[in-house]
């Protein structure tokens, strides 16, 4: 790399360091160690590069990491020590073939890793979030999760990483850090659609394909979903001519050519599937235009391709409801909603749906209690205040009839 010299930034940062960490592993490195190393390099840089920043931030990384690997194999002898304090301008590596970061996502997924360490170890090593911030979005104390993917790491020791991870895995997991940055961090959510970019060039499964799509499909969606305050808009309120209708079109493009790779035997996977739906909600001109027998009909492919309800995506059920709600009535939609009752009556989303249902039934007062109840259960803020504000938007609808509504839940701090 040539120009001129660069300084720390946080951003170029989130994409070099797992493109280092990838290097170093290629190299046959121990995981735990050279993710060791690489966080003393950078300690080094925070150091060194504010007075002497290097032209090549990814070549002295991976020098400097090196020399720590090579220190903690070795007895700390003088001659070492007098190297530590010596950095010279590093020389760039020989390429690697393929995505250095990609190929660090396949080792996170690493068969001999269970699912929930495949999924937390992409997010630290690939994604660059904090151990707090993945404890956060999975709802468990920072230290269970500092223990998740210590174990994760411990199970990799001393292996050279050479075999992949099954393509399945990596999906799902390429698609949750997808969904965590399409929350929250909007610099993940890039970084998860540029990777699934690369896996469309490595593999001609269809699915890969699909899940492209539906990322692109939901991201081109992203400037529309929060207002001014930074509050949820739902998607049947949102303004559409704030939706990127470049990506859209490219989102239809992908899910085209994947439908069209799909060989005839087999149906859609799921990512197809949900993309299918994505672009006829993307393509609807107003929320009173939407497709909704169309989705339907996928919402049944969808269902159907797990067929015991105890282990239906509750998403996809719930979705089903929301679609049979506009297609045949809010009546028969709610009764979809009282079959899942025993599965799902627990969780916020299905009291939210229920919600959702009520009003489409013109009963505000039902409405009004079940989504009091969905905002009771939510644990994530935004989604939690939301909800809040539909009860009190359904309140004021009855507020004349004099009905015993149960009191708002309070906004978490």
């Amino acid at each position: 790399m040539t120009g001129e010299p660069h300084r720390l930034d946080e951003g170029a940062l989130r994409v070099l360091v797992p493109q280092v960490l990838a290097g170093l592993v290629r190299r046959g490195e121990d995981f735990d160690a050279a993710e060791d190393a690489l966080q003393e390099a950078l300690l080094e840089a925070l150091r060194v590069w504010p007075d002497a920043p290097p032209r090549d931030p990814r070549a002295w990384l991976t020098t400097v990491a090196s020399r720590r690997l090579v220190d903690a194999r070795r007895s700390e002898t003088a001659r070492l020590r007098r190297e530590e304090t010596t950095y010279a301008e590093p020389r760039p590596l020989a390429p690697e073939e393929g995505d250095d970061t990609l190929f660090l996502l396949f080792c996170c997924c690493h068969p001999e890793l269970p699912p929930a360490s495949q999924v937390a170890l992409t997010l630290r090593a690939v994604g660059g979030l904090t151990t707090r911030e993945i404890a956060d979005a999975f709802y468990v104390p920072e230290a269970t999760m500092a223990q998740r993917i210590s174990r994760a790491k411990r199970s990799l020791h001393g292996r050279r990483l050479e075999r992949p991870g099954d393509l399945a895995v990596v999906l799902r997991v390429l698609y949750l850090a997808y969904t965590t940055g399409h929350v929250g961090r909007v610099g993940l959510a890039a970084e998860a659609i540029r990777l699934a970019r690369q896996l469309t060039l490595a593999t001609d499964e269809p699915e890969a394909r699909g899940l492209l799509a539906l990322m692109l499909l939901n991201h081109a969606r992203l400037p529309a979903r929060l207002d001014a305050e930074g509050r949820i808009v739902p998607l049947d309120r949102q303004d559409r001519a704030l939706w990127d209708t470049r990506e859209i079109a490219e989102g239809v493009r992908v899910l085209q050519s994947a439908l069209a790779m799909q060989a005839d035997e087999r149906p859609p996977g799921r990512y197809q599937i949900e993309a299918a739906i994505a672009a006829l909600h993307d393509d609807a001109r107003s929320a009173d235009e939407t497709a909704w027998p169309q989705i339907l009909a996928w919402y049944d492919d969808l269902v159907a391709l797990t067929a015991h309800p105890v282990r239906q995506d509750p998403a996809a059920v719930l979705g089903r409801a929301v679609a049979v709600g506009h297609v045949l009535g809010a009546a028969a939609g709610l009764r979809e909603t009282d079959r899942l009752r025993d599965v799902l009556g627990g969780r916020h989303r299905w009291h939210a749906v229920r919600g959702h249902l009520h009003e489409l039934d013109g009963d505000p007062e039902a409405a009004a209690v079940a989504y009091a109840e969905a905002a009771r259960l939510a644990t994530n803020v935004a989604e939690r205040d939301h909800l809040v504000r539909q009860a009190a938007g359904a309140r004021a609808a009855v507020a004349g009839r004099g009905a015993e509504l149960p009191a708002d839940p309070q906004p978490l701090p």
